[in-house]
């Protein structure tokens, strides 16, 4: 029987291959869904080339609206040495604080963008997609909450799920008709039940900025339009 050795550093190269190997799959994957279920809603190659680059470019970029700013009491501390053994005092100071509320390019002006272009160009779908955004709404502002130091969080498929179901029944058997009301309900539901219906109280969360729609490459908003497109399609 043969053997050879694997040095240390040979498994290290080779895992670092198969992370970026499992990286570049996945990103065509994604791709792929996501060219699938913008074609769903009528956009060809290229306007989903520009849509997707302008989200992932769009999502650097927070454009401020207004500043909260109020008193807070800061805490902080102070350390003391005595006998070898450093303590740590803490100190409460009350200065003023502030909190930027912003406006996210990628995760809230594009998608708000193409949901108003959907229901530009299918008007015979505008009253449905209100209702499927005003129910997907109230069922996010639900399970929406607030966690301090971190911002507005919900639960990852509330949203994408309520909306392609809420889409699905409003649209009595009408898959295009659907699709579009998912991914209307999805994004701007998403946005309305989580971000601005819970403004009041957000310069209590601790946050220099607080940004609609987020901070992420492929945020919430985003996914949250492109799964519910995508489970209607399945369905």
């Amino acid at each position: 029987m043969s053997s050879f050795a694997v040095y240390p550093h040979h498994r290290g190269i080779f895992l670092t291959f198969l992370i970026i190997l499992l990286g570049i799959v996945l990103a065509f994957l994604f791709v792929g869904i996501a060219q699938f279920t913008f074609a769903k809603i009528g956009f060809n190659e290229e306007e989903f080339a520009i849509i997707l680059i302008a989200t992932f470019i769009g999502s650097f970029v927070n454009l401020p609206i207004y500043k909260i700013n109020r008193i807070a009491r800061v805490a902080s501390y102070q350390e003391v040495r005595v006998f070898w053994v450093t303590y740590r005092v803490p100190q409460y100071d009350v200065r003023k604080v502030s909190t930027t509320i912003a406006l996210n390019a990628g995760g809230a002006l594009v998608p708000v963008l193409v949901s108003g272009y959907l229901l530009v160009s299918h008007p015979s779908d505008i009253i449905t997609a209100v209702v499927g955004v005003l129910l997907t709404s109230a069922i996010v502002h639900l399970v929406a909450r607030k966690v301090k130091g971190v911002g507005i969080v919900t639960p990852a498929f509330v949203p994408p799920i309520a909306a392609a179901l809420i889409a699905i029944i409003l649209s009595l058997g009408n898959p295009a008709a659907a699709a579009i009301v998912a991914y209307v309900s999805g994004t701007l539901g998403a946005l309305i039940g989580a971000d601005l219906s819970n403004m009041r109280g957000l310069s209590n969360l601790g946050a220099d900025m607080v940004s609609i729609g987020g901070a992420g490459t492929f945020d919430g908003v985003f996914l949250t339009g492109l799964i519910a497109v995508f489970l209607v399609a399945l369905i």
